[in-house]
Formats: C-alpha cells, sequence, structure tokens
C-alpha cells in the first residue's frame, strides 16, 4: 500500500466509521458484532481500494456493504437477540426514555425497514441518497419509508 493510498484509508475511515457503525450496531443490535463487521467492511474496502468518483460514492460503497456484511453475518451464524448482562443492569426497564422506546421499536423492524428510517430520518440523509444507497429506485424508497414508519407508529402505540 502507497503512502498515497494508505492517507486516502485513513481519511475514509476517519470520516466514515461512525456511519458504519452505528448501522452495524442497528442490524447486529450487540456492541461487538457491530464493531467486528466495522473492522470487517473496512479491511474490505482497504482490499479492494475501490476508486470512486467522491464522498458521496464512498459513503454509498460503504453502506451497501455495510449492510450486505451484516445481512451475511446474521445469516450464517445463529444469530443471538439479546442484551448483554452490562446493557441490561445500565438500564432497566423502568427507567426507559421514550427515545430509548423509539429504538426498542426500530429494533423488532425488518432489516429493510429498520435501514431506511436509520439513513432517512436517523442519518439525515436525502431520500435519493438512501435510494442510491440502498440500491432501489428512488418511488421505492419512497414506498419502503412510508411503510416502515407505518410498522414504527404501530409498533410504538402498541407499547
Amino acid at each position: 500500500m502507497t503512502s498515497e493510498q494508505l492517507r486516502d484509508f485513513e481519511d475514509v475511515y476517519d470520516a466514515f466509521s461512525p456511519l458504519v457503525f452505528r448501522i452495524a450496531l442497528s442490524h447486529t443490535q450487540n456492541r461487538e458484532d457491530a464493531e467486528d463487521l466495522l473492522h470487517d467492511v473496512f479491511i474490505k474496502y482497504m482490499e479492494k481500494m475501490p476508486r470512486l468518483k467522491d464522498e458521496e460514492h464512498k459513503r454509498a460503497w460503504l453502506v451497501r456493504v455495510t449492510v450486505n456484511a451484516a445481512r451475511d453475518a446474521l445469516r450464517k451464524r445463529n444469530y443471538r437477540s439479546h442484551l448483554s448482562l452490562d446493557e441490561v443492569t445500565e438500564a432497566p426497564a423502568a427507567e426507559r426514555t421514550e427515545k430509548a422506546e423509539v429504538f426498542y421499536a426500530l429494533d423488532s423492524l425488518s432489516e429493510h425497514d429498520r435501514t431506511v428510517i436509520l439513513l432517512h430520518d436517523l442519518e439525515g440523509y436525502p431520500l435519493k441518497e438512501t435510494a442510491s444507497m440502498l440500491g432501489i429506485g428512488l418511488s421505492a424508497a419512497k414506498m419502503r419509508l412510508t411503510r416502515a414508519r407505518e410498522r414504527l407508529k404501530k409498533l410504538m402505540e402498541r407499547e
């Protein structure tokens, strides 16, 4: 790896590792698994060193690879969907905030619903860019977001 490639890698890692981690965490529901995925995604980036036009294309590439890696990781192992003992003792159910309730409900959504809400509503990406990152058309992204919000609302009303 040349020094220029190393600088590029470091810049990309510094700029996008928080985003990659949040997406991985939203899919795995486990900090350690999310950290593993973060490393896997950036190892893949380092191995491929894709020549992408600009920051938007790098972000889209990383989001797509992260979502795919999370999907693969969940498929490969008998995924455990529970909180660690540390997380349970840190936030007893009686002390949950409204914001935490939204995140618990968000965790109950399907991967497709959770990802579109995460990218558009929580990360603040425009719908056109969200669609691009997910590899779907704009109208499909609008419909997916609308349905995901409806499902989230129903989950919140039940609680």
